[in-house]
């Protein structure tokens, strides 16, 4: 786990610096001199930094210095955009073997993939004495409902205490679920027709896919 742990943080770390750098991309693209800006119009944000990349100052423009500076600009941005993607990769290939490793059920289970599988495995590892029953871990992972009934009606309210990447993961999960699985989006149907609105029956979701995940938790 304090592997997988580290590989998260180095692609959490990648992850922010590519998106601040296509930010950057994309800023000077609108700042850019005419021609350059026409040639970057309508470019997608997945083609962005490849075509950044690929530009080339040439001898001609050193009579433009800021159409020079612009394209030397966007080309080193784009560059280092390619090179994050390829340490995620690398980060990636390291993180399946790893989760796989250390907890292959985990996989299997209904929308989690390697991130949602590391995220929630770091947040295990960062507490094992929090690993001691079901519950513990639901309101670890922050989805222990909290009463909030009123007369006859019985209500709950969103815990915002626990770990937020794992509850985030969690959130994950049922999202995929309630895109993909006819079971999840039947049981949607069926408590949003008793009178549940929709964020309490995600709420409600999130604390059975914790139930599901705690059995796959490899225990200290």
């Amino acid at each position: 786990m304090e592997a997988i742990r580290a590989l998260v943080v180095a692609k959490r770390s990648a992850r922010s610096a590519k998106i601040a750098t296509l930010n950057q991309i994309r800023h000077l693209s609108y700042t850019a001199p005419d021609q350059l800006r026409e040639r970057l119009k309508g470019v997608s944000r997945q083609q962005l930094a490849a075509r950044a990349a690929a530009l080339r100052p040439s001898q001609r423009e050193g009579a433009d210095p800021v159409m020079a500076a612009t394209k030397t600009a966007l080309r080193i941005l784009g560059r280092r955009v390619l090179a994050l993607d390829e340490e995620k990769a690398r980060i990636d290939a390291l993180l399946s073997e790893l989760v796989t490793q250390t907890a292959p059920q985990l996989l299997t289970l209904f929308g989690v993939g390697v991130d949602t599988a590391a995220t929630l495995l770091v947040t295990a590892g960062d507490n094992p004495g929090r690993l001691r029953s079901e519950a513990a871990w639901a309101h670890l992972c922050g989805t222990a409902p909290i009463p909030a009934s009123s007369g006859k009606v019985t209500r709950w309210r969103l815990n915002r205490g626990g770990d937020r990447q794992a509850n985030a993961a969690l959130w994950g999960v049922v999202i995929t679920r309630l895109r993909n699985d006819p079971r999840t989006q039947a049981y949607m149907t069926r408590r949003l027709a008793e009178g549940r609105s929709k964020p309490e029956v995600i709420r409600i979701l999130k604390r059975y896919v914790a139930r599901e995940v705690d059995h796959h938790l490899p225990r200290p």
